[in-house]
């Protein structure tokens, strides 16, 4: 099933209409002075918002999502089917007669569903957006060419609704600017390497020239946002550059979504070209999502994406990311249950750490604290941080690169599979650990592992660009050979690795170089002086358990 289907209300007016319900009251609603507000919408301009209906049995939902993941457990790998995650967590009868009953009662019937029946996807006039959510205000907003449509003021709903709704997508949460990913320059030195490639990778990882997949049920995928898009012809250059050692694929499988026009991006160049590298020979998804509709929050197009597919590659890498403070709590607690609905489907999904290190917010009377970044702070997806070679241009161990993202979420506490690791951190380094004022010691900490981070040689608009770097690199590495891995799996009959942290925290390092050399950004004031979390042995909350030794991890993830 990959399709919208319809939906037909039945109208319903209601009465004693009472307007109080905040869906999202902590979520910050200032757009970011970048963009630039040139006016409100025109009452007949088309809208499209995303309704996400309350879902039933979260809860059992993350139980059964530990119970799949735990290789200890009897029901390891024992994945749900997209209609069986369907049944478990289905919107009940009465939530989606009462929304679709509110949505027509304002002339709103152009919605579309998804197959688990729990978001809406509605295309309705500003101004009927604006009777439907008392307190919104649409304006169009400009920033470097692009426009968007957001709410300048927080909305509200119906009381009758607000029992039925998780938040309504649309309104507020602006792309975040996208990252300058090329660092400063290296000059080369005779006879030494120029930089990350993938021949420098498999170097340094242990892949050999058979390390390529070879199973036909396999496949991996990545996700791109905010107008990114790769060339099919630089995907090509790359391979005949640097790709000459191993067998590997040229072309991607399958493109979901709309490939804009222009200039490829960066981003989703570096993406594809290193999960295709490293998880070479494998099928190979791009999910693309421009934001079809100026009002649409494209992450969020991707999550209602995968609730209606039931055909869909079993690990995806996604280098987006924006400050946990600026997201409101519903959203993210809705988006987490997104991401435990593809763990029970046994995806596993990878984020980025981020670039800014631990981050820094600045606080009311000079106060200063660290600034998690989600979904890197999510507690079911397994996080990547960022490494540097010790010596830039040769073949050495890693140490932290400064910017690897880092910490502890302040909204979501640690989950029980990482608790001992972490708690063994803090331990280690309680002497050295800065203020607890700037960090949550109880929150879920990340990342969870690392790769490279620096100098990569990336192939964009037919030309091949170096000194590219940041954890949107590490993270497709990662996923190629968890997708290596995979297929490895699947051709010993056993299930893909799903929802990966609980059996890499009980791996404890296993089969990972462990990098304890090294600190990330932090704040820059007296206390902390630019400094975040440092690297030490075992877990940390810079660079995790570390990178993978690919021979030792295979052998650890092929247990049953």
């Amino acid at each position: 099933m990959n399709t919208l289907r319809q939906v037909f209300c039945i109208p319903l007016l209601f009465n004693s209409l009472v307007w109080s319900g905040y869906l999202e009251n902590d979520q910050d609603v200032l757009i970011p002075e970048d963009w630039t507000d040139v006016g409100r919408v025109e009452p007949s301009e088309e809208l499209e918002l995303i309704f996400a209906l309350k879902q039933q049995n979260v809860q059992l939902l993350e139980e059964t999502l530990g119970l799949l993941s735990d290789p200890d457990s009897a029901q390891y790998g024992k994945y749900l089917s997209l209609e069986e995650v369907a049944s478990l967590v289905r919107p009940s009868e009465l939530t989606q007669k009462m929304v679709r009953h509110w949505l027509q009662s304002h002339g709103i019937s152009n919605c579309l569903t998804v197959h688990t029946q729990d978001f809406l996807q509605c295309t309705m006039t500003a101004e009927a957006a604006e009777m439907l959510l008392p307190g919104s205000r649409f304006h169009r907003y400009t920033r470097d060419g692009h426009s968007i449509v957001r709410s300048s003021a927080p909305y509200s709903v119906h009381d009758d609704i607000h029992q039925h709704l998780d938040f309504v997508g649309g309104l507020h949460r602006v792309p975040p600017r996208g990252k300058d990913l090329g660092k400063k320059q290296r000059r080369s030195k005779a006879g030494l390497h120029l930089g990350v490639t993938p021949a420098i990778l498999r170097t340094r990882y242990n892949l050999t020239a058979t390390d390529v997949g070879s199973a036909q049920n396999n496949s991996q995928a990545v996700a791109q946002f905010l107008e990114q898009y790769y060339h099919p012809a630089d995907l090509a250059e790359f391979m005949k550059l640097f790709g000459g050692t191993f067998q590997h694929l040229s072309e991607v499988d399958r493109v979901v979504g709309t490939q804009g026009g222009g200039k490829a991006g960066v981003e989703a160049s570096l993406d594809i070209e290193y999960i295709m590298s490293t998880g070479a020979n494998i099928s190979t998804w791009v999910f693309t999502n421009p934001g079809r509709h100026e009002s649409q929050e494209p992450f969020l197009q991707w999550m209602v994406m995968l609730s209606n597919m039931s055909d869909l590659p079993w690990v995806h890498t996604i280098s987006y990311g924006d400050d946990e403070d600026s997201l409101s709590t519903a959203y993210m607690t809705r988006i987490n249950t997104e991401f435990m609905k593809a763990g029970v489907r046994g995806i596993s999904l990878l984020f980025a750490s981020g670039d800014s290190g631990a981050g820094c917010r600045h606080m009311d009377k000079q106060q200063n604290s660290f600034r998690p970044s989600f979904p890197a702070s999510s507690p079911y997806v397994t996080t990547v941080g960022g490494t540097s070679f010790k010596n830039p241009f040769k073949v050495t161990y890693e140490v932290t690169d400064y910017i690897s993202g880092g910490g502890f979420s302040n909204v979501f506490k640690m989950p029980d599979y990482q608790a001992s690791a972490v708690e063994g951190y803090l331990k280690t380094v309680a002497a050295t650990l800065p203020p607890q004022s700037y960090f949550n010691t109880s929150g879920r900490a990340y990342p969870d592992m690392a790769a490279l981070s620096d100098n990569y040689w990336v192939v964009i608009n037919r030309v091949p660009v170096p000194w590219v770097s940041g954890t949107s690199a590490s993270t497709p590495v990662v996923g190629g050979m968890l997708s290596l891995a995979n297929g490895q799996r699947l051709l010993k009959g056993l299930p893909t690795l799903g929802f990966l942290n609980p059996r890499l925290y009980k791996l404890k390092g296993q089969g990972l170089f462990d990098v304890t050399e090294g600190c990330h950004l932090g704040c820059l004031d007296e206390q902390v002086q630019g400094k975040g979390f440092c690297a030490a042995p075992s877990w940390d909350p810079v660079t995790g358990w570390g990178t993978p030794n690919y021979p030792a991890l295979l052998a650890a993830l092929l247990t049953d």
